[in-house]
């Protein structure tokens, strides 16, 4: 149990605070959220667990700074896709590059995000990832459908079936993808667009 002392949060430099936040990621992806307490966090960091509430008040907050940065990035890149005016097929191509880049810089966040947002979803303070989930599916709906509506992917495509398809086969690639590895996430992308694609463009 912290003291009165311990709880009082204090500022610490970007950098330490990025890296502690690194860490208490790999641990909460490694172990699950309720299982790792703020001692395994500061076990990890090298620190003693008091010393951790002088940068955070609880794992709570930890959590809560990890997945909201990781959504606002997401967003960032796919608000900026979703407004550059691509037709159906390039958008789907961008928003797909776009997901693994995100991946790519925050695998742990993403694994957490699959694992614990479906119950995290329900407590106000990450009442977010609700939100991001049902603009999440609207922007790929949206661009599926479009896409059939354009001719550019088959008519007779279920749009939501292939929306479930295509986000659990981008998503599920945070468990084994490691940063600094064999291909960019780029190249994974090409990859994965090259078999997809091919499955829902139009048949001329």
């Amino acid at each position: 149990m912290p003291t009165k002392k311990q709880k009082q949060v204090s500022a610490a430099p970007p950098e330490r605070r990025r890296e502690l936040l690194a860490t208490a990621a790999e641990v909460f992806a490694a172990q699950g959220y309720n299982a790792t307490t703020v001692r395994k966090i500061a076990d990890a960091a090298g620190m003693l667990a008091g010393s951790l509430y002088y940068h955070f008040d609880s794992k709570e907050s930890m959590l809560d700074e990890i997945l909201s940065t990781f959504l606002d990035e997401l967003w960032a890149g796919y608000d900026t896709v979703l407004a550059a005016g691509l037709g159906p097929r390039e958008t789907i191509e961008a928003l797909v590059t776009e997901s693994f880049r995100e991946i790519d810089r925050h695998r742990d966040a993403v694994a957490i995000y699959q694992k614990e947002s479906r119950h995290l979803a329900v407590q106000p303070r990450f009442r977010y990832l609700a939100d991001s989930q049902v603009k999440f599916e609207k922007a790929w709906l949206g661009t599926l459908e479009r896409g059939v509506a354009e001719q550019a992917f088959r008519a007779d495509l279920d749009v939501r079936l292939t929306y479930r398809f295509v986000r659990d086969t981008v998503w599920v690639a945070a468990s084994w993808y490691r940063p600094g590895g064999l291909h960019s996430p780029e190249e994974i992308a090409r990859q994965y667009l090259s078999m997809v694609l091919d499955g829902i463009a139009l048949r001329r």
